[in-house]
C-alpha cells in the first residue's frame, strides 16, 4: 500500500488520540492532556500522558511513546495495514490502493524539500548583498528587529529571470519548477517565479520550508503586491498555515492562538512579543485550517483588520465553521478599529492596545448577531424579517443538534429583543369602548371567557369582517375559526400581528378580530358571530375546521394552529428572498445560495398548503356523505 506520509498526517488529524485510548484505558484531565495508568506496564500511579494537540502518547514511567497508528499496533497487536485500514475507517477515509508510483512520488516529495532549503539559503545570502540594499531598508523602516528578521528567515529574491538556475546548479530544471520555484510562460522560456521580492519561507508543522512568499517594495500597476508558491507536492495552501511550528509551543503556553489575515500581521505582532499567531495563506480559512486551530485550543481568536473588507472575512471563517461546531469548540472574533492592522495598531497605540483586544474577544454568535443586523437597514417589518430568514438560514447549517438548537434559540431571542420591543401597558379592556383592542393578559388554550352578547355595532363589525370581499380561502377560513374558538386567538396573537405586517390586505381583518375577541363566547358549542346567533361559514368550505357535527374541538384547534402557520410562512420567505435578491450586488455568491434556499423552502410551504387543502378537503366529502 503506498501509504504516503500526507496520508498519514490526514488521518492522524481526523483522529481524537485520547478517544481511540478511553476505549481500553481510564482518562481523566490534565490540563491540556489526559492522564492514566500505562497499559504497557504495572503501576499504582498514573504516568501515562496523551496529547490531543501534538497527536501522541508517553509514558514517563517506561518510555512507551507513540501516535494512533502505532497505539493500535502496540496496545491492540494488529498489523500495521490492519491499523491503517480500522482508524482509516473510523475517521471515513479511503486506503490508497498499491501504487509503486505513488511511493516514488512520497521519495520525490522529499527531494523537493532539498530545493526549497537551498532557496531558502539563496535568499537570505541575496539580503545582505549588494542587490538586497532597498530590501533591508525596507524591513529597517518597518522596524522590525534584527532577531525577528532572522527568525522568521527574511530574505530577498534577485530581480533577475535566472537567479536561481546559476545559484542552485544541483537541482535540474523540473525539480526547481516542481518546488514552485520556477515557471514557464506560453512561448515554452522558464524564468523564476519570484524576482525583486522581499521573500518569506513557509514552513510546515515540523519547520521544514515547504514554499514562499513574495512581497514587492513599491506598488506597480499590474503587479501583485504579495505572491505565493502554487500548490506544489510539497504545498497545499488550504491545509497550511503560516507560522504553525512556532506558534503551537507559544500557545501551550498562553492558552491562546491568533489568527490574523496576513504573514505579515503575524510578524507584526512576533516582533510586538506576541508569539502565538497564524495566518492563511491568501484564501479564507478552510476546514482543514479550522481543525489544526482546534487542535491547538478550544477558541482560537480570529482578528480581522477594522474595515469592510476585514469584516467580510469574519464572516467567510464564520459561514465556514458554524458546520464544525462542537461542544467546547467554538470562535471568538476581534475586529480591529476601522482603517487599523495589527501593525498599525501597534505603533499608534502600543502591545498593551492590541493585548487588550485579544483578550476581550467577542463570541462567534454576537459577531453573527452583529453582523447580520447591521448588513442593511431595518426600518420596514420586511427587513426584519430578512434578517431573521438570514439568521435562521446560518442556524441550518450547523451540524450539532444540541449546538443548532442552543443558536436557534439564543438568536430568536436576540430577533425578538429587537423587533418586537417592550410597549407601555394598555388599559384594561373596557366593553363598549371604541377603538379599543383587547388585552391579552390570561388568556390561553382552554380559557374560557365570561358569557356576553354582540352589540348591534360588533356584529355588524364581524358579520362585514367575514363578508369574504377583501380576503378569500385559507385567510378567512382561519378567521371564522378563531371565531368559534375564541380561546385559540391569544395563542396566535404573535403570529397574526406578524402576518398583518407582511400582509397589509390582511391587516383590517386581523385587527377587526382583535377588538371583537372579547366580545366572542366561547362557552355554547359555536360563537356568536351573526345576528341570527349562527357560525358564519369559512369563504372556503375546503378548509372548514369542524364538520356539520362539530367533531373533535382538540383537533380542530390543531389543524387551525396549521392553518396559521401556513399563513404566516410564506410572506415572511417572500419577504426574507426579497431581502436576499436586493443584497445580490455586495455578495454575490452568499446571496445565490440563500436564495436557492429560501425557493426551496417556498416550494416546501406550497406543497404543505395544497396538501392541508387536499386533506380537509377529504374530511368534507367524507362528512357529506354521512350527512
Amino acid at each position: 500500500m503506498a501509504i504516503t506520509p500526507q496520508w498519514k498526517d490526514e488521518l492522524r488529524a481526523r483522529i481524537t488520540l485520547s478517544t481511540l485510548v478511553q476505549r481500553s484505558v481510564k482518562l481523566t484531565r490534565a490540563g491540556r492532556e489526559w492522564k492514566g495508568c500505562c497499559p504497557f506496564h504495572e503501576e499504582k500511579t498514573p504516568s501515562f500522558y496523551v496529547n490531543d494537540q501534538k497527536q501522541f502518547y508517553h509514558c514517563f514511567g517506561c518510555g512507551a511513546h507513540g501516535d494512533a497508528i502505532s497505539w493500535m499496533v502496540d496496545n491492540q497487536g494488529l498489523q500495521f495495514m490492519d491499523a491503517v485500514k480500522e482508524l482509516a475507517a473510523t475517521a471515513g477515509m479511503e486506503v490508497p490502493a498499491p501504487d509503486p508510483v505513488a511511493a516514488q512520488k512520497a521519495e520525490a516529495r522529499a527531494s523537493l524539500i532539498d530545493v526549497t532549503e537551498a532557496a531558502q539559503r539563496f535568499f537570505v545570502q541575496s539580503l545582505t548583498g549588494p542587490s538586497g540594499g532597498a530590501a533591508r531598508d525596507y524591513l529597517q523602516r518597518r522596524g522590525f528587529s534584527m532577531e525577528v528578521m532572522q527568525d522568521f528567515g527574511f530574505g530577498w529574491a534577485p530581480d533577475d529571470r535566472q537567479a536561481l538556475p546559476r545559484a542552485l546548479t544541483q537541482f535540474d530544471e523540473d525539480m526547481l519548477e516542481g518546488a514552485g520555484m520556477r515557471a514557464a510562460n506560453d512561448q515554452g522560456e522558464r524564468y523564476d517565479r519570484f524576482r525583486g521580492r522581499v521573500m518569506l519561507p513557509i514552513q510546515d508543522a515540523r519547520g521544514r520550508v515547504i514554499a514562499f512568499g513574495g512581497r514587492i517594495l513599491e506598488k506597480r500597476d499590474g503587479v501583485a503586491k504579495y505572491l505565493n508558491s502554487p500548490d506544489t507536492d510539497l504545498f497545499d495552501k488550504g491545509r497550511t498555515l503560516y507560522n504553525l511550528h512556532r506558534a503551537a509551543p507559544a500557545a501551550r503556553q498562553s492558552g491562546r492562538v491568533v489568527v490574523v489575515e496576513g504573514y505579515m500581521d503575524v510578524i507584526a505582532l512576533a516582533n510586538a512579543g506576541i508569539a502565538d499567531a497564524v495566518a492563511p495563506l491568501g484564501t479564507a480559512l478552510t476546514e482543514m485550517q479550522l481543525e489544526l486551530l482546534w487542535r491547538m485550543v478550544e477558541v482560537p481568536v480570529l482578528c480581522f483588520d477594522g474595515d469592510a473588507a476585514g469584516q467580510r472575512a469574519a464572516m467567510r471563517a464564520i459561514t465556514r465553521a458554524l458546520p464544525l461546531l462542537a461542544p467546547m469548540r467554538s470562535l471568538s472574533i476581534v475586529c480591529l478599529p476601522a482603517g487599523l492592522d495589527p501593525d498599525d495598531l501597534i505603533k499608534t497605540q502600543g502591545k498593551t492596545a492590541m493585548e487588550g483586544l485579544l483578550e476581550k474577544p467577542a463570541s462567534l454568535i454576537e459577531t453573527l448577531w452583529q453582523f447580520e443586523r447591521d448588513a442593511q437597514p431595518l426600518t420596514t417589518p420586511e427587513a426584519k424579517a430578512g434578517l431573521k430568514a438570514r439568521l435562521m438560514t446560518h442556524v441550518e447549517t450547523i451540524a450539532d443538534p444540541e449546538i443548532k438548537g442552543l443558536y436557534r434559540r439564543e438568536l430568536g431571542d436576540r430577533f425578538s429583543a429587537f423587533a418586537y420591543p417592550p410597549r407601555p401597558p394598555r388599559p384594561a379592556f373596557q366593553p363598549g369602548k371604541s377603538g379599543q383592542r383587547a388585552n391579552f393578559k390570561g388568556f390561553g388554550r382552554g380559557a374560557v371567557m365570561p358569557h356576553q352578547g354582540l352589540s348591534e355595532g360588533a356584529r355588524a363589525q364581524l358579520s362585514g369582517m367575514m363578508a369574504g370581499g377583501q380576503r378569500q380561502g385559507l385567510l378567512n377560513a382561519v378567521l371564522t375559526g378563531l371565531t368559534r374558538f375564541p380561546q385559540e386567538i391569544a395563542r396566535h396573537a404573535e403570529a397574526l400581528s406578524s402576518l398583518a405586517r407582511l400582509d397589509p390586505k390582511a391587516a383590517l381583518l386581523i385587527e377587526s378580530l382583535f377588538e371583537l375577541a372579547e366580545t366572542l363566547d366561547s362557552v355554547t358549542p359555536n360563537a356568536i358571530c351573526n345576528q341570527q346567533g349562527q357560525p358564519a361559514p369559512p369563504a372556503d368550505i375546503r378548509y372548514a375546521f369542524l364538520d356539520e357535527e362539530g367533531n373533535d374541538p382538540g383537533a380542530a384547534c390543531e389543524e387551525l394552529a396549521e392553518a396559521v402557520s401556513l399563513l404566516v410562512e410564506r410572506p415572511a420567505l417572500e419577504v426574507a428572498l426579497a431581502a436576499t435578491i436586493a443584497r445580490f450586488e455586495n455578495d454575490p455568491e452568499g446571496s445565490f445560495a440563500e436564495q436557492t434556499r429560501l425557493r426551496a423552502q417556498l416550494m416546501a410551504v406550497d406543497e404543505r398548503l395544497k396538501a392541508f387543502g387536499r386533506r380537509k378537503a377529504g374530511s368534507v366529502a367524507m362528512g357529506d356523505d354521512t350527512v
